[in-house]
């Protein structure tokens, strides 16, 4: 078993994973916020193919990238601490023949879910504030993430910044407690590279797909919840929730059982290939080329 847990790279790769993810897919995260968001009866979107013409057409390239300024900023510490607390976890967790049990791969992806949620939190209010901005009707109100986040910090103390932590969290660990384990074995089963126990970078790209296409869907419902709690202006006559029990009773009252899975079909489009970039870019051991040290 290696015993030598590389810090520093893990955290330059997640970085760079994260933000070449999230520059690729932003569009189709945007589209899948403003279609979660509908309620019945204030449907402006047919589809996510609607909705993505629709938004093109009214706000141009630039509207498609609404909140991208703050999700780029914070993804490289996101992804750092998701993917490195994972690998840390699972280094913990195996025994010294550097083995680990699916129970444990399940913990180590709750843990990585768990701690995430520090930033990821924050990060999805303020971008979710900007990416719907244009689906409630106005033209849409300049505004920037500093500027509403020293709103929400004058108004409500850091606590603003945290509205919806218990829907993230559910969503985030269901994720990672899928994620995670399913990515593992799918990698395992792959070709190494030379001189490697990696797989080689086509197969981390596809495993990373598969598992985070399945993950997405799974945790769908909670990421509906945490969108509709974390919407902080709403349109006109749409329902206000109190808390993530709420959310979910008038959702399923209100709109069926379906209405938990809205977008789910982009979610599944953003997350397949941001993780699956993510895991190659990690794997490549981008930054250990860059520092010069072998991965």
């Amino acid at each position: 078993m290696d015993t030598h847990f590389g810090m520093v790279p893990r955290i330059i790769n997640a970085g760079i994973a994260g933000i070449v993810g999230v520059t690729c897919v932003f569009p189709i995260d945007l589209v899948k916020t403003r279609l979660q968001n509908q309620q019945a009866g204030h449907r402006i979107y047919t589809s996510m193919f609607d909705c993505m013409a629709k938004t093109f057409s009214s706000e141009g390239l630039r509207g498609m990238y609404r909140g991208s300024g703050v999700n780029l900023l914070l993804i490289t510490p996101e992804k750092a601490i998701k993917l490195v607390a994972n690998d840390g976890f699972r280094f913990l967790l195996s025994d010294s023949q550097g083995r680990i049990t699916l129970p444990k791969e399940a913990l180590a992806g709750a843990g990585a879910g768990s701690c995430q949620i520090i930033i990821t939190t924050p990060m999805e209010l303020l971008k979710i504030q900007m990416q719907d901005a244009g689906r409630v009707g106005k033209p849409a109100v300049q505004m920037s993430a500093t500027s509403l986040a020293m709103d929400l910090l004058k108004k409500k103390g850091i606590l603003g910044l945290y509205r919806g932590t218990a829907a993230t969290f559910s969503r985030d660990v269901s994720f990672s407690v899928i994620y995670f384990p399913l990515f593992a074995r799918l990698n395992a089963l792959g070709p190494k590279r030379p001189n490697s126990d990696q797989a080689v970078f086509y197969h981390s790209f596809l495993s990373g797909i598969v598992a985070g296409s399945i993950g997405a869907f799974v945790a769908t419902p909670f990421d509906v919840i945490k969108t509709r709690l974390q919407t902080l202006r709403k349109g006109q006559g749409e329902t206000s929730y109190n808390g993530v029990f709420d959310c979910f009773r008038r959702i399923l009252r209100d709109e069926g059982p379906s209405a938990l899975f809205k977008g789910a079909a982009p979610r599944m489009m953003v997350i397949a290939p941001l993780f699956g970039i993510a895991q190659t870019v990690y794997y490549l051991g981008v930054a250990e080329w860059l520092l010069g040290t072998r991965k």
